[in-house]
């Protein structure tokens, strides 16, 4: 017997099954109207026209002069190029890893309903609705071996304490992961708080009667049961990964040297800088192509299990 208002299961099929156009009224499609002129125009239209540009050999102004593949041919021998690539790799399974596992244990901990919780998501949260240039000065004054940490070290007796990573060639990528990962944490925190507040606290009392010990819980029945969330989480980690840029100019400037390079600032420094947009669009649709290949499966994948859920 089905409560009184709420349709059966059979009507909800059945309106699931109805064609798009019948379901949404004219108005919603008008609606509709101006994103899908912007996805269409401003997204899909500047992609082509990237690619366009990086099959010829345009300089300072873009150029009708096909020349293939030339210009990937150009971006993979080129030595500034390979550096950002290895830096971006380097960079993006630290700072994924470490947001995830603080995020999830940031989450853990508010969600023990402690005291002034709520000041505490605000905490946590607050640095990720900083940008990433505040964020990447904040961090170069405290690495900064003349003003911050170092010399703080140094004034209370540790006169030996080295901490000058930001100015080390080898180190300095990973000063990249310590500021994002402090701005971007409290983002995932928000999302696997989310996840950990939608589960059924029955889970908690039978693990209790049945003696589990409260880790065991978390590792083999909650973390697999916010894999929602945490793809969520990743999708978002990985967009910052690849749009990294502003942290660099702020903190490091790309250097010591090349030292920091990334793929984002060596399209921008070829684009505005050297006055080459036939290389810059070839890096861009390098980018492009690696995001899609990475995350075209994960939706694929995501979108198969919501219909079968749905079935």
């Amino acid at each position: 017997m089905r409560a009184i208002g709420l349709p059966s299961v059979e009507e909800r099929h059945a309106r699931r099954s109805k064609p798009l156009g019948r379901r949404w009224p004219l108005a919603a499609w008008i609606a509709l109207l101006p994103m899908v002129a912007t996805v269409l125009f401003a997204y899909l239209g500047t992609m082509l026209w990237t690619v366009k540009v990086s099959l010829t050999l345009s300089r300072t102004f873009p150029s009708n002069h096909f020349a293939g593949v030339t210009q990937y041919v150009r971006l993979f021998q080129n030595d500034r190029w390979m550096v950002s690539l290895q830096h971006i790799i380097i960079y993006g399974v630290c700072f994924i890893v470490a947001c995830m596992v603080i995020g999830l244990l940031l989450a853990i901990f508010i969600d023990q309903r402690v005291v002034a919780e709520g000041a505490l998501r605000t905490v946590f949260l607050y640095p990720y609705a900083m940008s990433f240039v505040a964020t990447g000065l904040v961090w170069q004054w405290i690495l900064n071996p003349e003003l911050g940490v170092q010399e703080v070290l140094h004034r209370i007796g540790f006169v030996h304490a080295r901490f000058d990573w930001i100015v080390d060639q080898d180190w300095v990528v990973y000063t990249l992961v310590i500021a994002t990962v402090w701005q971007a944490s409290g983002l995932v925190m928000a999302l696997l708080l989310a996840g950990l507040r939608g589960i059924d606290d029955e889970i908690w009392k039978a693990a209790r009667i049945d003696g589990i010990p409260r880790w065991r819980v978390y590792v083999s029945i909650v973390v697999p049961m916010l894999k929602t969330s945490m793809s969520t989480a990743f999708v978002l980690l990985f967009v910052m990964v690849v749009k990294l840029y502003d942290a660099v100019v702020a903190m490091t400037l790309g250097g010591p040297g090349t030292a920091s390079e990334v793929p984002a600032k060596f399209i921008m420094d070829y684009l505005f800088g050297r006055a080459n947009i036939g290389l810059a669009s070839a890096a861009s649709v390098v980018l492009l192509v690696t995001v899609l290949a990475i995350l075209a499966p994960f939706f694929y994948v995501r979108s198969r299990s919501a219909l079968r859920k749905d079935v």
